[in-house]
């Protein structure tokens, strides 16, 4: 990651905090879809260890899951095996999800 990466998610959570603002005020976006804002504001166990897992991820892969789903249309490899693991982390936590009585 070069210097800028953090100057661009800073951009990114600039216009972010309005728009999620604007979006609190309505029940239904520009197109007429209904908006969904999560409800909860709790910071949980469950929350850390994501945001953990996410940061550990991005730490040794180097790349962030937006950017490397643009880089998996050029074709670089790199990206083909970190969307991969990827979805296979997401489909480990789905079944890991079933499993548990509570669905926590």
């Amino acid at each position: 990651m070069g210097p800028f990466a953090c100057a661009g998610h800073g951009g990114a959570i600039a216009i972010a905090i309005p728009a999620f603002a604007l979006a609190a005020k309505h029940n239904r976006s520009l197109l007429g879809q209904p908006i969904n804002l999560p409800a909860s504001r709790v910071i949980d166990k469950r929350l850390i260890l994501g945001s953990i897992a996410f940061g550990i991820g991005w730490g040794v892969a180097g790349i962030c899951p937006g950017p490397a789903l643009v880089l998996l249309g050029t074709g670089n490899i790199e990206a083909m095996i970190f969307v991969g693991t990827m979805l296979s982390g997401m489909i480990i936590f789905e079944v890991l999800q079933r499993k548990t009585p509570s669905g926590k």
